[in-house]
Parts: structure tokens; C-alpha cells; sequence
């Protein structure tokens, strides 16, 4: 089958929220697909949207609901037809996408840790007690008070920048930033040190960069096969299934990664409250092709574990 390969006279609109860091993943997929196609980058025309979740600033992203905040006005644009595929960070993305279209094709993984943060602070050990610690996500305030119970955790929303601000305006004493969008801007002199996962397991798909498409569009179907990477894709397999297993979001306090070794896959999943009370953990390997039988069985295994009221928080 051929395809009518864009041009920059009709180029393949790549639709990308606004911030720094997602523009920087829409021009990586823009270049990658110039080069694997010989193609002039003009050829690619970046479509920046604004999402829910980039407009609401001043709330936690529970009270204006969890699911979905950084897509919906995107896959709405690709489906009405503006715009052609759609770049996302993975680890901000439902399990399902809306019908119609498909999630298939990721990039390279990047470093999966969390980056301690801090203007006077080395390490996440380093902070005395009643120190204030800025986060947003569910997961890493679960976490954190897991391990320090004695520190105070405050709201903290924005981009890369916008967080940096608020270390510098004094609105905290340290945060926590994934490692991967710091790499991706060019900011890794920010780092005061990268968390190993053994001490703070990444949030599911943390790292990987996913590009959105319609079903019907073999055009581009059949160019972001030329950008897949296959073993990023294998991982994420089993990273969703296990999240898919929790009904679980990008707001709910669930870690997850999963590691290649030869032709088996290594999981390990992380449940916690809220309030950092109580973590159940799970660590199994299985052969590659069972990768998703493997995310969705460490599901059930970890909601049996946890009993009835475990997840009640999800709802309210």
C-alpha cells in the first residue's frame, strides 16, 4: 500500500498541549518522523491545544476530575479532523481512549525516577521535620508521607517552570519532578538528586512519550510504525494492564514499572492511601508475551489484598 506522504504545503498536523515540556515532545516526534521519512521538518506542523487541565490552575486535579483532564480537547480536535495524531505523555493518559482512535505508538523510554528538588535541601532525607514539600500528584504525597510522616505536604500545580517559581518564591522547601521532562528540557542541573526506584516507584508509563492516532488513518498508521519502539511498547503493556486491573488514573496513588530482561518482563506494583497509611506492594516476572495476563493478575492480587474500602477514596 502506498501513502501520499505530507509536504509543507500539506503537512500532518501533530496536535500537543502548551507547556514547554510537551512542546519539546512534539518536536522530537516531528523529528523523528522528518528523518525516518527524509522528509523537511516544515512538512510537520505542530497544533498547540489548550486542555482542561493546562486552564484550571487553582484547584487540585481531583476536584475538577481525574481522568482525562490533559486529553479531551485533543482527541476531540483529532476527531472532528484538525488536527491528524496527537503527542501525549504517557503517564497522563487514561487506559482507554475514546472510540474512534488508538494509542499504539510510543517513543524511546526515557529515565523513569523521580528528581528530589530542592533550593537548599540535598536529598529527600535532608529535610528537617515540618519541612513543606510541594506536589500535585496523589501518588507522590502518598508516598512521601509513607516514609516521612513528620514532613507537610502543600498543593502545587504548573509546569516544570511554574514549580520552579514557586522553590524560588519560598511556597515550599523541596518537590518532586520526573526525571524524564527534566532530561527533555535541558534542566537536569535542577536535580539534587534522582530517587532510585527501590526507595520511590515511578507512577505508571512515568518516561514515555505516546502518540495518539485515528483508527482509520493508515497514512498514519503506517508512518508511526517507522518511530515505534518496540520494547518501550512491551513495557507499557504491562504497566496499563496493571493500572486498567486498579481503575486506576493519573490521580490515583498507584506506582508501577516494568523492566526488560532477555525474554521475560519484571512488573512491580505499588497500592497506597492517600494519607500514606498503608502500601501493599507486588514484584513478579513473567515471559514478555504474558506481559498484560501479568499487569492484570498483580491487579487482582493487590485488590484482593487490599479488601473492601481500600479504594473507597477513588470515588469520593
Amino acid at each position: 500500500m502506498t501513502i501520499d506522504l505530507p509536504s509543507p504545503a500539506h503537512p500532518l498536523n501533530i496536535g500537543t498541549r502548551g507547556s514547554p515540556l510537551a512542546l519539546a515532545q512534539a518536536h522530537e516526534t516531528r523529528e523523528r518522523l522528518a528523518k525516518a521519512f527524509d522528509l523537511p521538518v516544515e512538512a510537520f506542523k505542530i497544533v498547540v491545544i489548550k486542555t482542561t487541565g493546562d486552564r484550571v490552575l487553582d484547584r487540585p486535579l481531583k476536584e475538577i476530575g481525574g481522568k482525562g483532564l490533559f486529553t479531551k480537547e485533543i482527541e476531540e480536535d483529532m476527531l472532528a479532523g484538525k488536527i491528524d495524531i496527537a503527542v501525549h505523555s504517557m503517564k497522563d493518559m487514561p487506559v482507554d481512549q475514546p472510540g474512534g482512535l488508538l494509542l499504539d505508538t510510543y517513543l524511546p523510554r526515557e529515565d523513569v525516577r523521580d528528581a528530589f528538588v530542592s533550593l537548599t535541601h540535598g536529598a529527600m532525607a535532608d529535610l528537617p521535620v515540618g519541612a513543606q514539600v510541594g506536589t500535585s500528584s496523589l501518588r507522590r504525597r502518598a508516598q512521601l508521607m509513607a516514609r516521612r510522616p513528620d514532613l507537610a505536604v502543600v498543593e502545587f500545580r504548573g509546569n516544570v517552570q511554574t514549580r520552579m517559581k514557586k522553590l524560588n518564591d519560598g511556597v515550599a522547601d523541596a518537590t518532586f519532578l520526573a526525571m524524564a521532562g527534566l532530561r527533555r528540557l535541558g534542566m537536569e542541573d535542577v536535580v539534587k538528586s534522582a530517587i532510585a526506584v527501590t526507595d520511590m516507584l515511578p507512577a505508571v508509563a512515568q518516561g514515555a512519550i505516546g502518540i495518539e492516532r485515528r483508527a482509520d488513518d493508515m497514512r498514519a498508521a503506517m508512518m508511526l510504525e517507522a518511530i515505534h519502539h518496540l520494547e518501550t511498547g512491551q513495557r507499557l503493556v504491562a504497566e496499563r494492564a496493571f493500572l486498567r486491573g486498579l481503575d486506576g488514573s493519573c490521580e490515583t496513588p498507584i506506582a508501577g514499572l516494568a523492566e526488560l530482561d532477555g525474554g521475560t518482563i519484571r512488573l512491580r506494583g505499588e497500592i497506597l492511601r492517600p494519607d500514606g497509611s498503608e502500601v501493599l506492594t507486588d514484584d513478579q516476572t513473567a515471559l514478555i508475551a504474558d506481559g498484560a495476563a501479568l499487569g492484570a493478575e498483580m491487579a487482582r492480587g493487590l485488590r484482593h489484598r487490599a479488601g473492601d474500602g481500600f479504594f473507597d477514596w477513588i470515588a469520593a
